[in-house]
């Protein structure tokens, strides 16, 4: 049996709120998601629950067992990520690396911990859903996998998928 995690992007913000295209982006993408969730995460920024809280108006949906808030899935160092961006011209993975690996390794063990310990709590056949910040999600993927995705758009997402210790990675608009 599977289960998935849905990792995505919060919509547009200014600051840490939503601007009003975001608050609409994230309704009308909330109208797409056809998925329960047994669990939803916030990255503990307004706008990522400002973005749950879309979705979720705009799906009708609810969540099995509630929507949370984890901090782990926000960087401590962002500063730092800031820098290595800059440095890179870049935001992908490679190129963070290319740059300071040493954040990138220590970032992606940290949210592949978050990751695979979310993937302990989801049940299973289950889904879970994170929204979040960029590239967090990107170095939790690399944590876990050791693959590389593209960066994530504002709203967009990654579906994770494991089954007996294996993960596939698809990506969603």
């Amino acid at each position: 049996m599977t289960k998935s995690v849905e990792l995505r992007r919060h919509t547009a913000a200014d600051g840490d709120v939503l601007t009003e295209g975001g608050v609409e982006a994230a309704v009308e993408i909330g109208g797409q998601l056809t998925a329960m969730y047994d669990i939803a995460i916030s990255s503990g920024a307004q706008r990522a629950t400002q973005t749950i809280a879309c979705f979720l108006a705009g799906s009708g949906g609810h969540v099995e067992g509630g929507v949370e808030v984890d901090s782990r899935w926000r960087s401590e160092v962002e500063d730092r990520w800031k820098t290595a961006y800059e440095a890179a011209g870049a935001g992908d993975i490679e190129s963070f690396r290319r740059v300071d690996a040493d954040l990138v390794d220590e970032e992606s063990k940290l949210l592949a911990e978050a990751l695979s310990e979310l993937f302990e709590r989801v049940p299973e056949g289950g889904r879970a859903l994170v929204v979040g910040h960029s590239p967090m999600h990107e170095a939790a993927v690399y944590g876990l996998t050791g693959e590389t995705i593209e960066p994530l758009s504002k709203g967009a997402g990654v579906l994770v998928t494991e089954e007996q210790g294996s993960y596939e990675i698809r990506p969603l608009a």
